[in-house]
């Protein structure tokens, strides 16, 4: 009877246990799910706002199109009521013309701050930027038939000039910015590596006492890389050996047909995490 007892109380804590490994790891579960989901939530949220002045851009550019036709029609016709008509919606363009220039920098500073990097998105405010340039042009050249036709509207003659510089303004701060974060990324993935022999290494401080990389080393003597593109480093020596400490399984060493060693990186962004300088020993 006691063995029955010990028994059945050895399994109730069996049964225990094991429910609270589970709900550990159910725990844990709806934590990562969690996590997850505000990702997802935060994402959506940033390319909703994105989306929503996306479409007040291209109202605007609508707008600004149906204005121009009104100008159109009302050219057709004579007295001050037309010329008075014509200044409205001239008016009405400029005005919506500098919005969506403000738009379109908004939308900029929408991508640069989100989380969400997309090529696409790029491209479609560059085609914005286009829009308004080619807009302004034929807002010009329509200001150029009315005052052949001696309908003078003097208020648009600046804003119009204006608008245009604030275009030319914009597409030169985009060059600007663009040429700014092709910098910052060429360095951001830049790494350097060297190979040679003990002696080598030496006469370029590059080991000094023992050490790797601890004194004034000759950074010359290092080749500069592009991590995103370089990952392959053909060594032509038959024996060697990385002095520098890079993450086990994130790269391969290995001989080619001639049996010399080639260095294969698998896993950029780890390799170079803890070093963006290699250091090789070859013989």
């Amino acid at each position: 009877m006691k063995k029955l007892l010990v028994f059945a109380l050895c399994m109730v804590a069996v049964a225990a246990c094991k429910n609270k490994g589970q709900s550990g790891e159910s725990s844990l579960l709806m934590q990562q799910r969690d996590s997850l989901n505000s990702i997802i939530a935060q994402k959506d949220s940033e390319i909703n706002d994105m989306m929503a002045t996306m479409n007040d851009i291209e109202e605007g550019f609508r707008a600004i199109n149906a204005a121009e036709d009104r100008v159109s029609v009302a050219r057709q016709g004579e007295g001050a009521s037309m010329q008075e008509r014509i200044k409205e919606n001239m008016l009405f363009i400029q005005q919506t013309m500098q919005q969506n220039r403000e738009l379109i920098n908004k939308l900029r500073g929408q991508l640069r701050t989100s989380s969400v990097k997309s090529d696409q998105l790029k491209r479609t405010i560059d085609n914005l930027t286009s829009q308004l340039e080619e807009k302004t042009e034929q807002i010009k050249a329509l200001q150029a038939e009315l005052q052949a036709k001696n309908i003078q509207i003097e208020e648009l003659t600046t804003q119009v000039t204006d608008l245009s510089t604030n275009v030319s303004n914009l597409k030169e701060e985009t060059t600007q910015k663009s040429q700014t974060i092709s910098t910052q990324d060429k360095q951001l993935n830049a790494a350097w590596f060297v190979f040679g022999t003990k002696k080598e290494l030496k006469e370029q401080n590059i080991i000094k006492d023992g050490e790797v990389l601890r004194s004034n080393f000759n950074r010359e003597y290092f080749t500069k890389i592009d991590i995103r593109v370089d990952k392959e480093i053909k060594l032509y020596s038959s024996k060697a050996k990385l002095l520098t400490a890079h993450p086990a399984g994130t790269y391969t060493l290995e001989k080619d047909a001639q049996k010399q060693y080639v260095l294969r990186i698998t896993d950029p962004q780890q390799f170079w995490s803890t070093s963006k300088y290699l250091v090789i020993l070859v013989k």
